[in-house]
Formats: structure tokens, C-alpha cells, sequence
């Protein structure tokens, strides 16, 4: 990238930031959750009103999109990466039947749903069994992000959330690759193939959540009375989160959030200073920088004007059949798992946002030829609205114990 590029990705980071950082406290004086007027604002900066990349300022907006993005992803990484050291996995576990119920059934459920509406209006089979498979993910970063602002992340529901993203995301992947494989243009996957990329990825779980919960509190507890390097404490987090997440899509075909999660989990259990020192450093660099832009970034993709009329009667019904599923899959998953109906309502409601995961996976069927442009126009307006919807949505549910705050699960170990 020439200088005068960089100059320009600094010009678009600064508006991107500032406008965030204020469209946030705007949020937040409407009784909203910041990453609502941060999706907000990354719509306004889009092609939907203002089109900021296409201002004569920028010479090459794809290329500064591209680098946006990848500023993004760090953002989200180093944001789950955050809220796995808030938690403990023994929380997480004793929520195990309520993932399991919850991960299970609302990723079943929207695949269901979403078949006979595709199908009505004409597209293949293969067509709307992928719609399914984009509607069973779960944006667990949305959610997360919003309960952590609003001091419940840590209740039933909380843990709840992110155990059962966790099997979310498994599910999701693995019918992203048993569509791909046997619906899309190379068929030629075996029985054996399914089983070894679900094998994969439970190794992988196993053997990552292993890794942290034994070597990285015990490795990060030296590491701080070892005066050479103490000073790197913060550094040796970053450089975790990183590989792991780069592990977890690498060596276990899961998405990259999850592998920080899991590291941040086990950096929870490390001495009292060393998990304060890394979480507050951490925080500082991605809540001023990079989170703002994951957030600004998901919007900022979108043409709302540009979605044609006549794909809003489809485009509705999926969003309609996308809300109810989560609702009433994770939420009868969850009472089928001991919660009462009120946590349930509030873990389904906490499911809906599909954000940047549903994206990646409905990328992959536009590119495999799953998805035409006439379904995915659609579909992407559905995974948009999910998103920017969840926030107040979540803040709505939430309402009850926001008022007499809610007995919170006591870390263990």
C-alpha cells in the first residue's frame, strides 16, 4: 500500500471511531446499548446514506474495505477473546444441559423454518436448505457485547449465552460442510469425510479447552514473576488470543472467536494481578480501536436502497421465521435444560443476531453457487436486521432485572 493510501486509512479509521464512539453515547442516552448505535452508524457510513468510501477523499475504497475488514476481525477476536476472561469454564459446564438442548434445537429449528418458505417462492432445494444452514448460525459477539454493557453477563442466562454458542457454532459448521460437500459443485465427500470433520472439531474443543484450563494459567502465572519478561504479560495475551484463534479455524474447522474465547477462558484462572493486568490492557486497545470497527464495519457493507421491492415479501417471512426460531428453539432447548421460562425467553432472544457468522457462511454459498444473487439479496437484509435488532431486543427482555439486579454466578476456582 503506497503512503498516500495509509494516509487515507487513517482519515477513514478516525470517522469511523469518532462517529462510533458518538453514535454510542447516543445509544446509550436513548437507554440503548452502545453496539446498537454502532451498527447504526456503520449503515449511515455505508451506501445506504452517506457512502464515506466512495468520498473523493479515498482513491481506492476497495482496498481500504479490505483492510477495514481485517481491523474488524481483530476486533471481534480480541472482543470474545475479553469476554472469556470475564467467565470460568465451570460455569460455562454447569449450563452443559442447556447448551447441549439450546445449541441443538436452534440450530435445527431455523433449518426447518426456512425450507418450505425458499421452496414457495421457487428456488431449488438446494437452495433453501442452505437459507436453513445461514439461519441456524448464531453472532454470539452481538449478544455478548450487550449484556456485558448492561452487567448481566455473568448471570444463568449470560453463561448460558455463550455455552450454547459454542454448540451453535458446531452445528452450524458442521451442516455448512455436509450442504457444501454434498449439495455443491464437488460431491465427491464420503461418509468418512463428515465423520472426520466432526471428529475434528471435537478434538479440537477437547484438546483446546484442555490446553487452556491446565498450561495457560500455570504458563501466565511464571511469565509475571519472571522479571525479564513480566513487563510482556498483556503481550503474551495478545499473542494467545491470536494463535488460538488462528488454531481453531486452522486445526479444528470452528470459527476464529471461539478459539480467543477458549483462551480467554483459560487465562481466567490466573492470579488475581495477571488476569486484571491482561484484561485491562487488552480492553483499553480494543474497546478505544478495533471493536468500534467491527461493529461499524457490519453495517457498512449495506445498500438497503439498492435490495430490489420484490424481495422484501421473502425477506420478511425469513426474518420473521429467523427471530421466532432462535426464540423458540434455544428457549425450548433451555427449559427442556432446567432453566425457568423467563431465563429462557431471555437466552432465545439473546440467540438472534446472525452478524458477521451468518455473513461468512452466506458468502460461502454465493460463492459454491448455493446462493444466487436474487436469494442472497434477500438474505443478507435478513442477517442485517437480525443484527441491529438484538441489541434493544435484549436490553427489552433484560428490563426486569436491570431494575433489582440479578444474583450472578459465583467463579469458582
Amino acid at each position: 500500500m503506497e503512503s498516500s493510501h495509509v494516509v487515507e486509512l487513517f482519515l477513514a479509521l478516525g470517522l469511523i471511531i469518532g462517529i462510533a464512539q458518538l453514535a454510542g453515547a447516543a445509544a446509550r442516552a436513548a437507554k440503548q446499548p452502545r453496539v446498537f448505535g454502532e451498527l447504526v452508524a456503520g449503515v449511515l457510513l455505508g451506501p445506504t446514506l452517506i457512502n464515506m468510501l466512495h468520498w473523493s477523499s479515498f482513491s481506492e475504497p476497495e482496498q481500504i474495505m479490505h483492510t477495514i475488514e481485517e481491523f474488524a476481525e481483530l476486533g471481534v477476536l480480541f472482543m470474545m477473546f475479553t469476554i472469556g476472561l470475564e467467565v470460568h469454564l465451570r460455569e460455562l459446564i454447569s449450563v452443559g444441559r442447556v447448551a447441549i438442548w439450546g445449541g441443538t434445537l436452534g440450530a435445527l429449528l431455523p433449518l426447518m423454518l426456512a425450507l418450505p418458505i425458499v421452496l414457495v417462492f421457487n428456488y431449488s432445494a438446494e437452495s433453501s436448505i442452505f437459507v436453513g444452514v445461514v439461519l441456524a448460525a448464531t453472532s454470539v459477539s452481538i449478544s455478548a457485547q450487550t449484556l456485558l454493557e448492561l452487567g448481566v453477563l455473568r448471570t444463568k442466562e449470560g453463561m448460558g449465552l455463550l455455552a450454547t454458542a459454542v454448540v451453535d457454532d458446531v452445528f452450524a459448521i458442521l451442516l455448512l460442510s455436509i450442504v457444501v460437500a454434498t449439495l455443491g459443485p464437488d460431491t465427491n465427500a464420503s461418509a468418512g469425510d463428515l465423520i472426520w470433520i466432526f471428529a475434528r472439531m471435537t478434538l479440537y474443543l477437547g484438546g483446546a479447552l484442555l490446553l487452556a484450563w491446565r498450561a495457560l494459567p500455570w504458563l501466565f502465572n511464571r511469565i509475571h514473576h519472571t522479571p525479564q519478561i513480566a513487563s510482556g504479560t498483556a503481550s503474551f495475551a495478545l499473542i494467545t488470543a491470536l494463535i488460538f484463534g488462528w488454531s481453531a479455524e486452522a486445526l479444528g474447522g470452528i470459527a476464529p472467536i471461539t478459539g480467543a474465547f477458549i483462551a480467554g477462558l483459560g487465562l481466567a484462572r490466573a492470579n488475581a494481578r495477571v488476569r486484571s493486568e491482561v484484561e485491562n490492557t487488552v480492553r483499553q486497545i480494543s474497546y478505544a480501536f478495533l471493536v468500534p470497527i467491527f461493529f461499524v464495519n457490519v453495517g457498512l457493507h449495506a445498500d438497503l436502497l439498492a435490495i430490489p421491492l420484490d424481495v422484501l415479501p421473502l425477506a420478511g417471512l425469513l426474518l420473521i421465521a429467523a427471530v421466532v426460531a432462535k426464540i423458540i428453539g434455544c428457549g425450548a432447548g433451555a427449559r427442556l435444560g432446567g432453566f425457568s421460562n423467563g431465563e429462557s425467553l431471555r437466552l432465545g432472544v439473546c440467540m438472534i443476531s446472525r452478524g458477521e457468522v451468518g455473513l461468512i457462511i452466506a458468502s460461502v454459498g454465493k460463492a459454491s453457487g448455493l446462493l444466487s444473487d436474487g436469494l442472497f439479496e434477500p438474505l443478507f437484509l435478513v442477517i442485517l436486521l437480525t443484527t441491529v435488532l438484538t441489541p434493544p431486543l435484549v436490553r427489552r427482555v433484560f428490563a426486569p432485572q436491570l431494575k433489582s439486579p440479578p444474583a450472578l454466578i459465583t467463579k469458582q476456582g
